[in-house]
Order: structure tokens, then sequence, then C-alpha cells
């Protein structure tokens, strides 16, 4: 979130609020409940937000216990890569000679530039009450992660519980999850189904199979549970999403993991 005139007041769920002017930037924790406001009530203000993901775990860390729900003054070199990366991504969506493909390419290409500059800057930027968290608290958390990704990438169609993770590794539920949100700043429910609709998506780009095969190597009960979470992670329906597909890929996974021969 980055101000461009005026002054604005966010407000985070357990923190005082905060209000920061033009050149600031604020990049706020996922599953954070926040609220904004304009700071005057007689003066305009202006502000970009957009909301992004990635798949870096490490970096999402890095950025969660660093600079994530903290106002970044305009002199930072993390305001002012933020503010640039905004400016751009608002650039590129009046593209009017541009296709849809391309202004989404251009945001995508833009966004993986800023997470990079994010990579370098990073150490720029230091505040005194960073989200710490213990080696030990990273270590079970990046073991869950491991133990998550693994399950889900497995060919077996084996379905297993956050609560499974948790006893693999010998620690509780409550504590599992507690810790993988402090380190991750996401529950382990929302970082499997985000696991879980990327598979989907990639089985769902072989066309060699049909929608009930996809079902039944997702795991599902049923083609008609499948639709219907696959509708909830997207918004529509998997015969939807092939119809956007284009080109058809007509290459295999391993183990319909992602990882291509």
């Amino acid at each position: 979130m980055c101000v461009l005139k005026g002054s604005q007041t966010t407000t985070l769920k357990g923190l005082a609020p905060m209000t920061y002017g033009p050149g600031s930037a604020l990049i706020i924790a996922p599953g954070t409940l926040h609220n904004n406001r304009n700071a005057s009530k007689d003066k305009e203000m202006t502000y970009i937000c957009f909301h992004f993901n990635f798949e870096s775990l490490g970096l999402k860390s890095a950025i969660i216990s660093n600079i994530a729900n903290a106002v970044i003054p305009p002199d930072n070199p993390v305001a002012k890569a933020s503010m640039a990366a905004a400016l751009d991504i608002v650039k590129y969506s009046k593209g009017v000679k541009l296709t849809e493909e391309q202004v989404n390419l251009k945001i995508q290409i833009r966004l993986l530039s800023y997470l990079y500059e994010l990579t370098e800057k990073l150490s720029a930027f230091s505040r005194e009450d960073q989200l710490h968290f213990t080696e030990r608290e990273a270590k079970v958390a990046r073991k869950m992660a491991t133990l998550i990704t693994e399950g889900i990438d497995k060919s077996d169609h084996h379905q297993f519980s956050f609560g499974d993770i948790c006893k693999q590794i010998d620690i509780s539920s409550g504590y599992g999850h507690r810790t993988f949100r402090k380190v991750y700043g996401m529950t382990p429910l929302r970082f499997i189904d985000e696991k879980k609709y990327r598979k989907a998506k990639l089985l769902l780009g072989y066309m060699e199979y049909s929608i009930e095969d996809v079902a039944y190597m997702m795991g599902a009960s049923s083609i008609s549970n499948f639709s219907k979470q696959f509708k909830k992670w997207s918004g529509i329906t998997p015969s939807e999403y092939r119809k956007q597909i284009s080109p058809k890929r007509t290459v295999r996974s391993v183990a319909q993991s992602g990882h291509f021969e």
C-alpha cells in the first residue's frame, strides 16, 4: 500500500493506528485484519493498493519478520521500490494498446522484479518490534511445510490432515498452527489449499486426463466435490478453467508434482 497524496490512517488488529503520508508504504502480512481511512476530514487522499502472492516461503518469512505491518518511510529503499512497482502496475493496467494477456504478463514480470528488489533491500530496513521467532520454531515450520508439500505431491492420492503432519514430528496441532503462522504469516490450512489448488491447475492442464481423472488424482470423493472445491479456490469450474487454457499442454509431470520431464 503506497500513499500518493494526503495522509492515510491504517489500523491493524492488535496494533495502534498508523498515519502516514506521500511516499510512505505499508506491506500487510497475509491474514492481518485491517482497515484504512483518510486521516483528514477535509483534504483529499490518494493511495495505491495491490495484493500479491508468491511461492517462496523463505521470502515470505523474511518480509513478515522484517518489514510487514509497519510504516516504511519515504526515504527507505523498500518504500521507493514499492512505490515504483505500484505506479508501474497502474500504468500497465491502463495500457490501451495491450491485450488482457499482455497486461497480465507485464504485471507478473514487474511483480517478480519487485520481489527480487525486496531480497536486495530487506537489510536496509530495521525496526525495534521485529516479529522474531526462534530457530526451533523456524525449523519446525520448515519441516511442516516440507511434509505438506511432499504429501500433496505424492501420486498415491493419499488424504492427510494437518493433525497427521503434526503427529509425524511429535507436536500438538495447536502449537503447529501457531508456529506455522508465526513464521510464514499464513495458516497451515491456507498453505495446504494453495498447494492443492496449484496441483489441480497443473493436472487440468494435461488434456489427456478427464476431469474425473483429475478429481481422483486429487483424492476427491467425487467429481462434484472436486468441482465445488475448485470453484471455491478459483471462482470458476474445472471445465471453465480448461476453456481458458491456451495453448493446451501436452507434457506430463513427474508424479503429477509439477516438475516437467
